[in-house]
């Protein structure tokens, strides 16, 4: 194959550009993003029971729906929260790879076969399936810097002009309105009601008939007497739009001819349908709104045409109102994908550098450097066809691969080079002998990486997705790389290179290289004299190497384990919880307090805070707030107090100060659509049908358990079951005796109390509703009893405090459940030296130890793959160093050679973890990947020395003679591809900026591991070679003695 393109090098080059072109043109159409499509499908369910405390949310839907659900093809877990604000909200979480649409309508014909034994009410509001993704992908607010606009005008606006838009982006899944929207509310005045003697039920009946669509129909239409000779069709008011024509509805016609009129009895306003929230844009009355993407959107494109969409509706905004994007997690997308550019850019100079360093000649120099844009340019005509986008994964692949890609070339330059220099022979001539030689190893070491990575590939779930990206970009770039060297190099070789010239350099530059060339001649010399004193030791040897794979498992202990490291993102958020039953005002005025501390942190760019929402529940709650904290960019916040980690500590410590709170600051988690903060999530289960109370007391132990670990910084939940509240308490006998219906008891204290959607009403050419409720002083505390009334049979209007008792009494305000049963959320954070998988083993650890019978648990979230992750991390080393062998048996046509070769691995993975450890980085899924590729290069080292020493014993050269020229032969080409593999990832080692975590991690491993491959492998491979040898020797002997007797 080398022969035919270096006779016909035209015929090379135009073979490389067609697979550069391809390359290009696939290039420009591919999707960029930050990670490749690694969220697991999610399926939202939702619904409301208005006036239902959680409790009953909980037995009347939670429990209903969800034993439908469970059990669906595909279900990893689901888990639910039903809350005292009468919402439900479900999560349904699918296998990854699973089709999204598909999961979807799973879930929504599971969901329809339980919505028939569902409340009335809750039937009536309805109850949605969407496909959503747990990570908010952008938050944007909408305020006026002069306070213009009211709150409940900005949510509105959004409403109408700006989220239906939205909505039709492709990729968009849900939009949370941090707000209301808006409704005809009837404020009841109970004490005018009882003195005209109206009951709820008739203000709900007249609004129903005076407040509804009517069909009039039409005039003239046919059939008619044959002289009719117009139509008309005819329109008559019913639905009603104005406070003033709902003012004006008859709710009874008085004897004397009067009427009593909803003015009477009430007040009408246009205004809010719930008013659970209240948000604030660096102290600003704003409308926040939260985006989140299904779990197979693009977010760049996604994000980037929400953007769009935005910029162009703002233009018509009104005057003094503005938008400012508070979270935007592109940001992070787009600096981490520059920086990883950057790497590239940084790796490929440094490369070139050591190339010439060693080849000593711009021509040859050149070669490498046009043959490393076909491999790489070219692979990604195979993400086409592999489905993948260029992502930072994929990337950090590509700037590995300039190491790799360059190996081959540099094995057949320096070969060529090496015959024209000792044996005087033509460009020509010198690299058709030069081809001969190291065409065997050019295609094994392919083989040998492509055996490495493929296997990986084939993985399933999150991890599978994260190791295929990597494993198959490498993989190709190798495929290509190989057919690069047998084809465009060789033909290069004879086009560029002249023959040797002692004189070629002059002045300065030529006695560097003199002096450079004769110095290295001098230590391979030397190199070829240890060994021929170590090969003699090779007992010696063999126990060092054991003592380092010793030292490996000592180093794996200490070495702290994650998922992925922890990332900058430019922003972190904030979870604020008061006491329960605090009210929705005393909480936003704590907030503002809160928000008035982050804003004088350094680094702060915009603070949008959300009083009523719940962060960690994810649920409207009064004693709840959530704070979103943006940062400005990375660039401006270089100094180690304005790292994301730090400023979570400072807000710590901030919030701590404040009394009447508790302030939890928290990073966005590393991956994305895995929950909404970082840390971890353990989810504590009640499967023995017990009270909340006992769940509540095992938690509380539990808690306070791990707290006493040093390996967490924090362990909260939002659960408790100290919510202060009224039980009510009916006198049945008693209303049965007045003639009141206890039915009317129940209805007119969830109007009075929590509201009662009647019926709808149209305004801005959208459906709102229409709720009536007690004006507030007559809800305002449990004495207000006395003024709600309720009709009797006999017409009497009777004080509801005659037939109700309350009673105090302490309940949970939100109820999780975790794959059916009742379950607590427990999020924390890792305390500061340690990682979260040594926090994992400590709760794991507490469960066992603290949990009574009855209670277990499941991580979920991030949490879980982590878990699922270091399970399967084993496999795939012990796949990658069988296929490795089975590659080298079959390339070699031996079993024992193989050993030679593999024996030489634990090398560089003791390297790695030894820079992990030197380095405080952890055993993630990065470093993995880079141990998966290290057992490739730590191999391809061996072949060089390996298949040169083989061919040479195999030609009659004593064992060790052949061993060591081989080794002293290889010396310069080994070294020149391994400085230049790691001198090409130093940028990735000692990366800043956004995605620094990932970088540094993957860098510090594979740089780490082939400097320690490299340095001990030159010497244990010679080595391994012979005993190797010896050992087959042996037992050939052994084999034919013992067939012969």
């Amino acid at each position: 194959m080398a022969k035919f393109f270096i006779e016909r090098p035209i015929f090379a080059i135009v073979l490389s550009l067609l697979i550069t072109i391809a390359g290009l043109l696939a290039a420009a159409q591919l999707p960029v993003a930050q990670y490749p499509n690694i969220s697991p499908p999610i399926v939202s369910v939702s619904a409301t029971y208005q006036g239902a405390n959680a409790d009953v949310v909980n037995q009347s839907v939670a429990q209903i729906v969800e034993d439908k659900i469970n059990g669906a093809e595909g279900m990893v877990y689901m888990s639910s929260t039903s809350s005292d604000a009468g919402s439900y909200s479900l999560s349904v979480q699918f296998e990854s790879g699973k089709n999204s649409d598909m999961a979807s309508v799973q879930t929504q014909s599971r969901v329809s076969e339980a919505t028939p034994g569902l409340p009335a009410s809750v039937q009536d509001i309805g109850v949605s399936t969407r496909k959503a993704s747990q990570d908010t992908a952008m938050v944007f607010t909408l305020w006026s810097e002069e306070n213009l606009y009211d709150r409940n005008f900005l949510k509105n606006y959004g409403s109408i002009f700006i989220i239906d838009e939205l909505k039709r982006i492709s990729g968009v899944g849900d939009i949370m309105a941090f707000g209301a929207d808006y409704s005809m509310r009837i404020w009841l005045q109970p004490e005018k009601m009882a003195r005209l003697g109206i009951s709820t039920s008739e203000v709900k009946t007249a609004v129903e008939n005076q407040n509804k669509q009517a069909a009039s129909g039409s005039l003239g239409q046919m059939p008619m007497a044959g002289k009719q000779e117009h139509q008309y069709s005819t329109r008559v008011k019913g639905r009603l739009d104005d406070p003033k024509e709902f003012e004006n509805i008859i709710v009874r016609a008085q004897g004397d001819g009067s009427f009593v009129r909803l003015k009477d009895i009430a007040r009408v306003e246009l205004g809010s349908k719930e008013y659970a929230f209240s948000s604030e844009l660096n102290g600003h009355p704003a409308a926040g709104f939260a985006i989140k993407l299904t779990s197979d959107a693009n977010a760049l494109q996604t994000v980037g045409e929400v953007k769009a969409t935005l910029d162009r509706l703002a233009q018509d905004f009104p005057a003094g109102m503005k938008y400012t994007t508070v979270v935007d997690n592109t940001r992070f997308v787009d600096e981490s994908i520059a920086e990883v550019a950057k790497s590239f850019a940084e790796a490929m100079f440094l490369v070139v550098l050591v190339v010439f360093l060693f080849l000593q000649s711009w021509r040859a120099t050149l070669i490498p450097m046009l043959a490393i844009p076909v491999s790489l340019i070219g692979t990604f005509g195979a993400f086409v066809l592999l489905g993948f986008t260029i992502n930072t994964l994929t990337l950090f692949a590509m700037v590995l691969a300039i190491g790799l890609v360059v190996d081959d070339a540099i094995v057949v330059i320096e070969a060529v080079e090496h015959h024209m220099r000792y044996k005087g022979l033509s460009p020509v001539e010198a690299t058709k002998m030069a081809m001969s030689e190291v065409s065997g190893p050019v295609v094994a070491i392919a083989f040998v990486l492509a055996s490495v990575f493929i296997p990986v590939a084939f993985f399933g779930g999150m991890m599978g997705i994260l190791y295929r990206q990597f494993a198959l970009t490498i993989a190709v770039s190798m495929a290509l790389s190989a057919i690069v060297a047998l084809s465009l190099t060789p033909a290069l070789c004879t086009l560029l290179l002249k023959p040797h010239d002692p004189q070629a350099h002059q002045g300065r530059l030529g006695r560097f290289f003199e002096a450079f060339n004769e110095w290295f001649e001098r230590k391979t010399e030397g190199y070829g004299r240890r060994l021929g004193g170590i090969i003699p030791r090779a007992r010696l040897c063999i126990m060092l190497l054991a003592g380092l794979i010793g030292m490996l498992g000592v180093l794996f202990s200490f070495v702290p384990s994650s998922f992925v490291p922890d990332e900058d993102q430019g922003r972190y958020m904030v979870s604020v919880s008061l006491p329960e039953s605090t009210s929705l005002n005393r909480t936003a005025e704590f907030m503002s307090e809160v928000v008035s501390v982050i804003r004088k942190q350094h680094g702060v760019d915009n603070v949008m805070a959300v009083s009523g929402f719940d962060l960690m529940g994810g649920t409207a709650k009064a004693n709840g707030g959530t704070i979103f904290v943006s940062l400005t960019p990375w660039s401006e916040r270089t100094s180690e107090q304005t790292q994301v980690k730090n400023l979570v500590k400072q807000t710590f410590a901030s919030g701590a100060q404040l009394a009447g709170g508790n302030v939890l600051p928290f990073a966005p988690p590393a991956l994305p659509g895995l929950g909404s903060v970082g840390g971890y999530t353990f989810m504590l289960e009640d499967r023995s049908g017990g009270t909340l109370e006992n769940l509540d007391a095992v938690t509380k132990r539990f808690i306070a358990a791990v707290k006493e670990r040093p390996e967490i910084a924090s362990a909260t939940t939002t659960f408790t079951t100290d919510t202060p509240g009224y039980e009510f308490e009916v006198d049945r006998a008693k209303a049965e005796k007045m003639g009141v219906d206890v039915n009317d008891v129940f209805s007119t204290m969830q109007v009075f109390l929590g509201g009662l959607q009647i019926n709808d009403f149209n305004k801005y050419g959208r459906s709102y509703k229409v709720i009536a409720q007690a004006e507030a002083p007559f809800r305002g505390d449990v004495d207000a009893l006395r003024y709600l009334f309720v009709k009797s049979s006999n017409n009497t209007m009777v004080p509801l405090n005659t037939l109700v008792t309350p009673r105090k009494t302490k309940s949970a305000a939100n109820i999780t459940r975790y794959n059916g049963y009742k379950a607590v959320k427990i999020n924390g954070t890792q305390a500061v030296g340690y990682s979260s998988g040594q926090a994992m083993t400590a709760l794991d650890e507490v469960a066992k130890e603290v949990l009574p019978s009855g209670y277990t648990y499941e991580w979920s979230g991030q949490s879980r793959e982590e878990k699922v992750s270091g399970g399967r991390a084993p496999v795939v080393f012990g796949l990658a160093l069988v296929f490795v062998f089975l590659c080298l048996a079959a390339l070699y046509e031996s079993w024992s050679v193989p050993f030679a070769v593999l024996l030489s691995v634990p090398t560089g993975i003791f390297g790695a973890f030894l820079f992990q450890y030197l380095f405080s980085q952890e055993n993630n899924i990065y470093m993995q990947i880079g141990l998966v590729m290290l057992i490739g290069l730590a191999a391809k080292n061996a072949i060089l020395i390996v298949e040169f020493a083989k061919v040479r014993f195999d030609k009659g050269m004593p064992l060790m003679e052949a061993a060591i020229e081989a080794a002293k032969l290889r010396l310069r080409p080994i070294l020149m591809t391994s400085f230049a593999f790691i001198i090409g990832c130093l940028p990735l080692m000692i990366a800043t900026g956004a995605g620094a975590g990932a970088r540094n991690s993957m860098g510090t491993a594979v740089v780490g591991g082939m400097l320690m491959a490299t340095a001990l492998g030159i010497f244990i491979i010679p080595v391994l070679f012979v005993v190797v040898e010896k050992l087959t020797a042996r037992f050939e002997a052994w084999r034919s003695h013992f067939l012969k007797r």
